[in-house]
């Protein structure tokens, strides 16, 4: 039996958002829809009326909407969404004009800013028009290496107000990884930071910079952003280079003209993981962009004008898109670069009690980093303003969920969530009008059909399958870039089951209709034909003190697969006989039999990406002696050479 670890009230129940919304939909069409499961089954089977609610209930801004809400409604990929609407993303981002504050800024070396509503517009303003003199249009591409800092939100809906298309990875990219998404998209326009800091480190990226502009020849002007204070220097050393403060000195504020755009016009290129080759360019549209965005913050998680959000994150990862698009909420944005452990883990505390933090938006593992720690946050911290905490990035185990209600606050909505890069948004997500189960993501995201199906595409009430969405929504991507006959898009994702998103993670539906992500169905083990999820190994060995985290593949060995488990042990600890007992009992009696690993390796190091998940598929191709392509897309590429030609794997 799941834990019940969070019940709403019923003031709370009230006056949410999606309770609201909810009594607006029952108004506007007759109906008595009186359950998050009512509601959930409208969005999905009367898309019609569900996708214009949410357009009016939250104000979408736009010249014209049009009539039709989708045109081939029944294909995947193939449907269109609000087909004759011409909108602009940044338009409905840039809602006010006043001088409450919609950005702060804290940096890891104490570097702290505040940007108001009519310092915001203002500022688009000056970046929109000397982009537009600088002969950017429609349909150019802007890239950025920036950190998550105000000028990095001002680029990109300058950028956005005239129709360019955006995208953007973090400063501590390697060169190649900058290349290998860049030099894919051709951009006219290249913004970048002087350098970070980060882990009590200056960090100066002018040498970097100076070699990616060489290689992508279709930059036409460079745009350094001051953060170390070497901008005009770095600047001055780039053909076409001009600061950020003087580019937009050029020109003085002035109401914005806003490009009125079709639903569907590139907004944002994100880009896959690329461990496996040269990363996918995933193409998303400003309208469903905006609308998914506009659902989960204000009807999943309740975010109100005013509210002060915050979500952990760079500006390599889709969660800073998902946070910028909070601005059309009218909630102030709170921006962090850095290190949340520098110089201790109570950094992001901090700020969420000194800035008024409503919503703290995180990684499962930055949770459990913290849990590991032995820190007790609500000892230190009144956190009273945060009433929802978000989590994702991979499964958030039992554990922690319990050390949040333990250890950081009991009344508090703690919402884990699961989509990504390739919808811009998430599939299973929380919402404040029901309970929080250990474990447990709580709900379906509202006009999604998520689901999970069986090898033959038959639905499972319970057990653990392919997570899939049966119905068409709006944040499909638009396309893959270079891509033109849809070859790789399909491939992506329609080739299991036609018509039918098939996601590639391993799921299974709770009985009280939430569910449980078991990682990556393409990074499932498989021993003796049965497949076995790798969250379910790591939810048991990382709540082990002498484990920091795991890592999980499968060994081709013996005409069938093994499971082989590589820990990352604390300080002081060795991985004997009497540990590797340990692990295994571990695991049988928390997981079954079938998930004991036959070889379990210590290991210094467990390589990520760049947003902090860890590289199964890397790790087993590296075992395998197969070639790794697109290293640049770790944030710690060295460590897979620690896999190499392991003798614990000759037997």
């Amino acid at each position: 039996m799941t834990d019940l670890l969070w019940q709403p009230s019923d003031e709370v129940i009230a006056s949410a958002n999606v309770t609201q919304f909810m009594s607006y939909v029952n108004e506007k069409h007759g109906l008595g829809l009186n359950s998050y499961d009512a509601l959930h089954t409208f969005s999905i089977e009367r898309q019609e009326l569900f996708w214009p609610a949410v357009w009016d209930y939250c104000g979408v801004r736009a010249s014209t909407r049009g009539e039709r809400v989708i045109a081939d409604g029944d294909k995947m990929p193939g449907a269109k969404y609000f087909p004759d609407a011409r909108l602009n993303y940044a338009e409905n981002l840039l809602r006010r004009r006043d001088d409450a504050t919609a950005m702060l800024f804290r940096g890891e070396d104490k570097v702290a800013s505040e940007v108001t509503w009519r310092e915001l517009y203002d500022r688009v303003s000056c970046a929109q028009q000397q982009l537009k003199a600088s002969g950017f249009s429609k349909g150019d591409r802007i890239a950025a290496v920036m950190p998550n800092m105000p000028e990095t939100a001002m680029a990109m809906l300058g950028a956005a107000s005239l129709g360019g298309i955006w995208s953007s990875c973090s400063p501590d990219f390697g060169e190649r990884g900058i290349l290998d998404r860049f030099g894919q998209t051709e951009p006219k326009v290249l913004i970048a930071c002087d350098g970070y800091y980060y882990n009590g480190k200056e960090i100066d990226i002018s040498g970097k910079l100076a070699a990616v502009v060489a290689e992508l020849p279709t930059v036409e002007h460079v745009i350094v952003v001051s953060y170390i204070g070497r901008a005009e220097e770095t600047a001055a050393k780039l053909p076409n280079g001009v600061t950020w403060d003087a580019f937009v000195a050029r020109h003085a504020p002035t109401d914005i003209e806003f490009e009125q755009l079709p639903f569907d016009h590139p907004l944002f290129i994100l880009f896959s993981s690329g461990t496996t080759g040269v990363p996918k360019c995933i193409v998303h549209g400003a309208g469903g962009v905006l609308l998914k965005h506009l659902v989960e913050h204000q009807m999943q998680a309740d975010i109100r004008p005013g509210d002060k959000v915050f979500y952990f994150s760079t500006c390599g990862w889709m969660m800073w898109n998902w946070l910028m698009s909070a601005l059309a909420s009218e909630a102030t944005l709170l921006l962090f670069d850095g290190s949340p452990f520098a110089p201790s883990e109570r950094v992001l505390f901090d700020y969420a009690d000194e800035a008024g933090m409503t919503l703290f938006g995180t990684s499962a593992k930055y949770i459990d980093a913290v849990r590991k720690t032995g820190w007790k946050p609500r000892e230190t911290h009144s956190l009273k303003t945060v009433r929802t905490i978000l989590s994702t990035g991979s499964p958030l185990a039992p554990e922690s969920f319990d050390f949040v209600y333990d250890n950081i606050k009991k009344d508090v909505l703690l919402a884990s969530m699961s989509g990504g890069t390739d919808i811009c948004g998430c599939f299973v997500i929380g919402v404040p009008v029901l309970p929080v189960r250990s474990g447990e993501i709580q709900v379906n995201g509202l006009g999604m059909a998520t689901d999970v199906w069986d090898e033959d595409g038959k639905t499972m009430a319970s057990g653990k399958g392919e997570l899939v969405c049966a119905r068409p929504f709006p944040t499909m991507p638009v396309s893959f870039w270079n891509d033109p006959a849809g070859e790789k898009y399909h491939k992506a994702y329609f080739d299991r089951f036609e018509n039918v998103w098939c996601h590639g993670d391993f799921a299974e539906w709770t009985p009280h209709g939430g569910m449980i992500i078991h990682g990556r169905s393409d990074a499932t083990l498989n021993p003796g034909g049965v497949r076995i999820g790798t969250a379910e190994i790591y939810a048991q060995v990382e709540a082990m003190d002498e484990v920091i985290e795991g890592l999980a593949i499968g060994q081709q060995w013996d005409n069938d697969a093994r499971i082989v488990l590589f820990v990352r042990l604390s300080d002081g600890v060795t991985l004997d006989d009497e540990l590797t007992a340990a692990i295994k009992s571990r695991i049988r009696k928390g997981a079954s039999p079938r998930h004991v690993p036959a070889k379990i390796v210590a290991v210094a190091d467990i390589p990520r990406t760049k947003s902090g998940k860890i590289t199964e598929l890397a790790v087993r191709d590296v075992v395998h002696g197969r070639e790794i392509r697109n290293k640049e897309a770790l944030a710690n590429p060295e460590a897979l050479e620690l896999f190499r030609n392991l003798p614990e794997l000759r037997s």
